[in-house]
């Protein structure tokens, strides 16, 4: 069974995107990685050649950006394209997979690999929000998506990259990894946040109204339920100097320092959904 990893990454610099971390949280059970830098105004280029694995392939390619918000799932399936596993493992840029469940996604993709019947495999997401340790689960954002497909060239991404289907439009037939994905696209400065909904919304695959949203910042953290459990290894030092989740995590300490399950540390999260959105 091979592995291929694959992404796709355009001024991760300027918008100070995890990329290194989240190429690296599944390097060790990939065969190849398969990078497609865009054109970019800042080191993007030289900050995945800093990764310096022979495993890591890099393609560049133009965005066009007429294209709106298709240009993702565009530039994505041209990295799909040059994967040559059993199976592809996509992570968009501020997505990464916690180094605890590596050996369950590799049973997984094992135990599959022989019934054609499946097509992708899917994960629980955590939406980390404003601090790392704190996620939504609120109106509008997923809770479940897919992110390792077969690679059989029936499957293909789509819209602005946020999923998979099947090419002959039949429905995508996934079964649950019951692992999670960290998703770490909305912790970081208020304005480096802005800088990313204007780029996106300027794109066209952004809500506007979690634009809007965005505009008077994070609000009141503890309105959304805190984590208590471990990031992945790879992200310990952009955690360690963000300045509002050290301020937040000695707030939910404080809070829970009787409870026995935040000194465990466990992976946890909550199955209350929240059907409103919380604004």
């Amino acid at each position: 069974m091979k592995i291929s990893g694959f992404t796709i990454v355009r001024n991760a610099v300027k918008f100070n995107y995890p990329v290194v971390a989240s190429i690296r949280s599944i390097l060790p059970i990939c065969d190849e990685f398969i990078v497609n830098v865009g054109d970019s105004e800042d080191g993007t280029l030289e900050l995945i050649r800093s990764i310096d694995s022979p495993k890591i392939r890099i393609i560049q390619t133009q965005w066009d950006m007429g294209q709106g918000s298709e240009v993702l799932s565009q530039q994505t399936n041209l990295a799909l394209k040059e994967c040559k596993g059993d199976w592809a493992f996509y992570l968009q840029s501020d997505e990464v997979i916690h180094e605890a469940d590596l050996y369950k996604l590799k049973f997984w993709m094992r135990h599959y690999l022989d019934q054609k019947d499946v097509d992708a495999l899917r994960f629980w997401w955590f939406h980390f929000y404003g601090s790392f340790w704190r996620y939504r689960i609120d109106f509008g954002w997923y809770q479940k998506q897919d992110r390792i497909i077969r690679n059989n060239k029936q499957v293909e991404s789509c819209g602005d990259a946020y999923c998979f289907r099947r090419v002959d439009g039949k429905p995508l037939r996934a079964r649950l990894t019951f692992c999670h994905l960290y998703h770490y696209g909305w912790v970081n400065s208020n304005i480096e946040m802005q800088l990313r909904c204007d780029n996106a919304s300027a794109m066209g695959f952004m809500d506007n109204n979690k634009n809007n949203l965005f505009a008077g910042g994070y609000g009141y953290l503890d309105r959304f339920p805190s984590y208590w459990g471990t990031h992945p290894a790879v992200m310990k030092k952009i955690i360690a100097e963000h300045q509002l989740s050290r301020e937040d995590f000695d707030s939910i300490r404080r809070q829970l320092w009787w409870n026995p399950f935040f000194w465990l540390r466990l992976r946890f999260k909550t199955g209350r959904r929240v059907k409103e959105r919380i604004i």
